[in-house]
């Protein structure tokens, strides 16, 4: 543990800071502040920041096999064009829920896209529960619906076999899976792999790592856990300097460093004084695992 370094590498405060994406080719770190309404990306070599602004709240950003980003913002799934700064719809999802949101997204190993929605929050993790739902944009563009009641949609991943599915819905205080069908993207028999400890916050952003093992970031929890699915056990915590750890993702030119997206909306003066980093995005190195490449939608 003792070689384990957590260091604050995008000092550019967000406001919820989420969805980080490794972009291998290009060497930069994509994400997207939610509230902050922009998608992002963070150049480690030169420290510069680009970002295109969105005309809602944007809860998750992934690459597109044929160039440019998709997003979940607002209750729709749209194309990035990042070359012309444009933003073009695909398809519409919730459109009786005008108070929901996209929230979490990750492109399966057959190049879907899913991402599930939420109420809008009141405070930081209060909103009227159940209005959310989990979602697939398959390649075609049309919209899957694969189930509703979500309190707030969050954390996803898909087991090294690809035949497990691996999800959060946050104040459910656990990590779920189900058998996964990657020919057909059906899910089945769900079950609760992990169920959080009080102290540990709230689960957020998931990923996974090369020997099968999740990663959770934990809300007001100012950490993250690796959990091993076969067991259902905790076997690893690491803290970090900040409260509101969102989300995570493996990266650098090896995928051997943890990059962890954190918010400050909701703080207090006070309460920043004492975490002046919350909103960064912080690097994790000297884990001793590796994480993989992420899929691009194929659509």
């Amino acid at each position: 543990m003792s070689s384990i370094k957590v260091q604050c590498v995008v000092k550019e405060k967000n406001r919820i800071g989420e969805s980080p994406v490794w972009e291998e080719k290009e060497g930069t770190l994509l994400y997207v502040d939610v509230s902050g309404q922009k998608v992002c990306r963070w150049n480690p070599d030169t420290n510069h920041i680009q970002s295109i602004q969105t005309d809602a709240y944007v809860g998750s950003v992934v690459p597109h096999r044929s160039g440019g980003y998709v997003i979940g913002v607002g209750t729709r799934f749209a194309a990035v064009d990042w070359e012309t700064q444009t933003i073009k719809t695909i398809a519409h999802v919730d459109k009786d829920k005008s108070n929901n949101r996209f929230n979490d997204g990750k492109v399966d190993p057959a190049g879907r896209f899913f991402a599930g929605t939420m109420g809008m929050e009141v405070r930081p993790a209060e909103l009227e529960r159940g209005q959310g739902s989990l979602y697939t944009l398959n390649t075609d563009h049309s919209v899957r619906k694969h189930f509703d009641q979500v309190d707030i949609s969050n954390g996803l991943d898909w087991s090294l076999d690809h035949n497990t599915f691996y999800y959060i819905d946050s104040l459910s205080f656990s990590v779920d899976a189900f058998d996964y069908d990657l020919q057909t993207g059906s899910l089945s028999n769900r079950r609760v792999l992990y169920k959080l400890d009080k102290d540990e916050g709230i689960p957020d952003g998931m990923c996974i790592d090369t020997e099968g093992r999740l990663w959770v970031a934990c809300y007001n929890g100012g950490r993250v856990l690796r959990i091993d699915p076969a067991t259902g056990k905790r076997i690893e915590t690491v803290k970090l300097p900040v409260d509101k750890t969102t989300s995570l993702c493996f990266g650098g030119k090896d995928y051997s460093e943890l990059y962890v997206t954190s918010a400050c909306e909701g703080m207090d003066d006070a309460w920043m004084a004492r975490q002046p980093e919350a909103g960064g995005i912080f690097k994790i190195s000297g884990l001793g695992v590796k994480g993989m490449p992420p899929y691009s939608f194929a659509g």
